[in-house]
C-alpha cells in the first residue's frame, strides 16, 4: 500500500445475537490491527447491541426486532407472527440499504447464514468488493445420525442441518469462507467449496471471568443456570430453579442476561435484588444466585450446566463441562433445535424432558467425576474445538482492504 493510500472501510452484516458477538470481537480485531481500518456494521436481527461503543465501526440502517428474534422458521407460529410484523417488506428494505452501505468499501464481510450471505452477496457484486464469509451456525456433525427420515422431519430447518444448494453456490464465489470445525470444512471442501477451519468461533467470544465467585458458592459444587437470550427463558427459568431446588448439595448461578423485571419465578419464590448485578431467587428451600454481567465467571466456575441457549450451551460444552437441556417452546429451543444442538455436541448435551425432576436426576448423575462425566467433557473440547479463528479472518480482512486502497479494481467480488 503507498503511502497516500487510505484503507476502505469494511461493510459487516450479521444476523442473530450471537453473529453479533462473533462479528463485534471480529472488529475489535481488525480495528485494533492498525492501517487505520475502519467499518460499517449492519446487524440485519435485532438491536446489534454487541456493537455498542466500538470505536472505529459506524452503525448503519435501523434496528430489526421481530418477534421470532430471528427464529422465524423455528415454528409456523413463529413464521406468522414475523410476517404479521413486516418480515417481507423490512428484508426488502435490508436489501437495498446493504447495497448503498457497501458503495465504497473494500470487503464485505458477512456473519451468519445463508440468508445473510445472499444480502452480503449482492451487497459485495454492487460494490464489486471481496466477500467474506464466516458461517457460525452450520456444522456436518449436524447431519449425523439424522438420515432421510429424520431430515423429512424437519423440513423447517433444512437449511439448518445441510447447506443448501444456493448457499454452496454462493460460497463457492466468496473470496474466503469460514467455518466452525474441521468435519464442515471437509464437507465444504467436497462439494467445491474452499472453506477454512481456522479454530472455534464460540470459544473466541466467551468473556473472560468478569467476578471472583468464591465467596458465593462456598466451596460446593456450581450449576450454571443458562435460560438465554430469547423469550424461552421466560419458560425455562422458572423450571431451572425448581429443579435446582432438589439439588441443594450445589449452588445454582444463573447467567442472566435481562432486567430483573424480566425475571418469571415460580409460584411461591421471591426475588430479592442486591444491587444492580446481583439478585437472589428464594422458594422451596433453596437459594439460587442470578448474575447479571457475570456469565465467563459462571461459565469457567460451573461443573455442570443446564442450558436453553444456543450459544451458551456450546460454551460451556468446549470448556468441558456438561450440559443438560430441555426442549421449550420456543421461540428457539424447540424441541427440534434441542434435536440438532444434541446431534452438534453428542454426549456433550443431555435433552430431558421439560420436568424439573427429570432434570435434577440428569444433573446429579452428572455431577460426581466418573466415566460418564469424562465422556461428556471429551466430546465437547473435540466437538467445539480451541478457538482463535476471529483474529485470522481478521488479518485476513485487513489484507483485503489494504489491497483495494493500493489498487481499487484489484480484488474484485469472487474468488481470486
Amino acid at each position: 500500500m503507498t503511502p497516500a493510500a487510505v484503507p476502505r472501510p469494511a461493510l459487516l452484516l450479521s444476523n442473530g445475537v450471537a453473529e453479533d458477538l462473533i462479528g463485534a470481537q471480529l472488529l475489535a480485531h481488525l480495528l485494533a490491527g492498525g492501517g487505520a481500518a475502519r467499518a460499517r456494521v449492519l446487524p440485519l436481527v435485532g438491536a446489534g447491541r454487541a456493537y455498542a461503543g466500538l470505536a472505529g465501526a459506524a452503525r448503519v440502517g435501523r434496528a430489526l426486532e421481530l418477534p421470532s428474534g430471528g427464529f422465524p422458521f423455528g415454528s409456523l407460529a413463529n413464521l406468522g407472527s414475523d410476517l404479521r410484523a413486516g418480515l417481507i417488506g423490512a428484508s426488502l428494505g435490508q436489501w437495498r440499504l446493504a447495497a448503498e452501505a457497501a458503495r465504497g468499501t473494500g470487503a464485505v464481510v458477512v456473519v451468519g447464514d445463508a440468508y445473510a450471505l445472499m444480502v452480503g452477496t449482492l451487497a459485495a457484486r454492487a460494490a464489486a468488493a471481496p466477500l467474506v464469509h464466516v458461517q457460525p451456525l452450520l456444522s456436518a456433525h449436524y447431519a449425523e445420525g439424522l438420515g432421510l427420515r429424520g431430515a423429512l422431519g424437519e423440513l423447517n430447518a433444512l437449511g439448518a442441518n445441510y447447506p443448501l444448494p444456493y448457499e454452496l453456490r454462493l460460497a463457492r464465489r466468496a473470496r474466503a469462507v469460514f467455518v466452525r470445525d474441521a468435519a464442515t470444512e471437509r464437507y465444504y471442501a467436497a462439494r467445491g467449496v474452499r472453506a477454512r477451519w481456522a479454530g472455534g468461533f464460540a470459544p473466541d467470544v466467551l468473556p473472560a471471568p468478569e467476578h471472583d465467585l468464591r465467596g458465593l458458592t462456598g466451596g460446593r459444587q456450581v450449576l450454571a443456570l443458562l435460560p438465554g437470550t430469547r423469550e424461552d427463558h421466560r419458560e425455562s427459568l422458572g423450571l431451572m430453579l425448581r429443579a435446582a431446588a432438589r439439588l441443594p448439595e450445589v449452588q445454582a448461578l444463573v447467567a442472566w442476561p435481562h432486567g430483573w423485571e424480566a425475571a418469571t419465578l415460580p409460584p411461591g419464590w421471591t426475588l430479592r435484588v442486591q444491587d444492580a448485578e446481583t439478585a437472589w431467587a428464594q422458594g422451596e428451600g433453596a437459594r439460587v444466585g442470578l448474575l447479571r454481567g457475570a456469565f465467563g465467571a459462571v461459565a469457567r466456575a460451573a461443573d455442570v450446566a443446564v442450558g436453553t441457549a444456543g450459544t451458551a450451551n456450546e460454551q460451556l460444552a468446549g470448556l468441558g463441562v456438561p450440559v443438560v437441556a430441555f426442549p421449550t417452546r420456543g421461540p428457539q429451543f424447540t424441541p427440534g433445535f434441542a434435536r440438532r444442538q444434541g446431534r452438534l455436541l453428542g454426549e456433550a448435551l443431555s435433552v430431558v424432558t421439560p420436568d424439573p425432576a427429570a432434570v435434577a436426576a440428569e444433573v446429579q448423575a452428572l455431577l460426581p467425576a466418573g466415566p460418564r462425566r469424562a465422556r461428556a467433557a471429551l466430546a465437547g473440547l473435540t466437538r467445539i474445538g480451541p478457538g482463535g479463528a476471529l483474529p485470522v479472518i481478521a488479518a485476513e480482512v485487513r489484507a483485503l482492504l489494504e489491497v483495494e486502497a493500493a489498487a481499487p479494481h484489484a480484488a474484485p467480488y469472487g474468488p481470486p
